[in-house]
């Protein structure tokens, strides 16, 4: 069975190509079992799409892949960084199952940073959060891709 280490790192390996084609470098793998089925990374600036977030890329492929908008029990969806409210919200509706996430997001994090869509008790699906996984990692390659902006 693959760990969460090692589906991190190949998030963090989709994120750094997002970083060289001057997006915010995140990247995301939604895993089923230990398949692989959709990946992303952030395309928002390339692709003038608002929605085109790393987890938004990797469930549209998922989805695709599987056929379905919801995905299968037992699905986890992988990110190099905190979730927002709308990819948040999308997990939710999207059925996965779990969410493993690297760097904490404190001014846009959605599982807990400055909101919690994932314990809204009204909502009908609910997902398993691990924050801060390879956390050093993540967190070093969104403060150098904005170091080398600012310079």
């Amino acid at each position: 069975m693959i760990s969460d280490l090692e589906y991190m790192r190949r998030a963090l390996t989709l994120a750094a190509a997002a970083g060289a084609r001057g997006e915010v470098p995140v990247g995301a793998l939604v895993v089923l079992g230990d398949e692989i089925i959709g990946e992303g990374a952030n395309q928002p600036i390339g692709t003038c799409d608002p929605t085109a977030h790393a987890e938004i890329v990797a469930l549209r492929a998922a989805a695709a892949h599987k056929g379905d908008y919801r995905l299968p029990k037992g699905t986890t969806l992988y990110v190099t960084l905190e979730p927002c409210i709308m990819c948040a919200s999308a997990l939710v509706h999207a059925r996965v199952d779990r969410v493993v996430f690297g760097a904490w997001d404190p001014k846009a994090g959605a599982a807990g940073s400055i909101a919690d869509v994932f314990n809204i008790k009204e909502l009908n699906h609910r997902v398993d959060v691990f924050g801060g996984v390879l956390a050093e990692e993540c967190a070093e390659l969104l403060s150098g891709f904005f170091r080398a902006r600012r310079a």
